[in-house]
């Protein structure tokens, strides 16, 4: 039987990726966001559902029925202003799977949130303390949120975005050795995000990815 995923935040970068790539491997998907249904493309296993957070709560927990997995990808992409997107966002999300008994939560954050940022080389470090300080203030929020939640959560921390091809080749651990500035593509960030579905041993665990 297909794994059915959920995908919020599926049209920005890593969300579009997520789908992409769910809907190659076999999987059921539901892509929630407020333009999902101008996503460029359609499947026979995808359900695309216009939905905003935190505004439309109905619609995301009528969303999660059914639902199998459930990967955020929220985020406000290109902005400095975090407008508490991922504080706010992140009760609705919980909500949603506890009404509907879904367990498995795979959490987009980014490497040098919270106590993390004493592992990452200087100048992301300043960058998360100065132009990025509102938008890591948010994920510290959100990601405190899912530790607490009693779920099956893991989280993910990719290094600077890039749109690169997918390579396969990335690393990924609880702690890694990192310098300069270090990227990974969103490709391969969904690519692992969609490995942690059927991988039980991320559970509870926030795991930084980079090349």
């Amino acid at each position: 039987m297909p794994t059915r995923v959920l995908v919020v935040g599926a049209t920005g970068g890593t969300g579009r990726e997520v789908v992409l790539q769910a809907l190659a491997a076999g999987h059921e998907v539901t892509a929630f966001s407020p333009s999902a249904t101008r996503l460029p493309f359609d499947h026979p296993h995808l359900r695309k559902i216009a939905g905003t957070l935190p505004q439309d709560t109905v619609l995301l927990t009528n969303s999660m029925a059914g639902q199998n997995v459930v990967i955020s990808a929220i985020g406000r992409g290109r902005s400095f202003a975090s407008q508490h997107l991922i504080a706010q966002s992140v009760p609705a999300v919980l909500t949603a799977m506890r009404a509907h008994g879904v367990r498995r939560l795979i959490f987009t954050s980014a490497i040098g949130v919270g106590e993390a940022v004493r592992d990452i080389p200087m100048l992301p470090s300043l960058f998360a303390r100065t132009l990025l300080r509102g938008i890591y203030a948010d994920k510290v929020v959100g990601e405190r949120m899912v530790r607490e939640s009693g779920l099956e959560w893991t989280i993910a921390q990719p290094a600077g975005l890039t749109n690169g091809p997918r390579l396969g080749r990335y690393q990924a651990a609880e702690r890694l050795a990192l310098s300069g500035l270090p990227t990974i593509s969103r490709a391969d960030v969904a690519h692992f995000l969609l490995a942690q579905v059927d991988d039980r041993s991320s559970i509870g665990k926030t795991l930084v990815m980079a090349y």
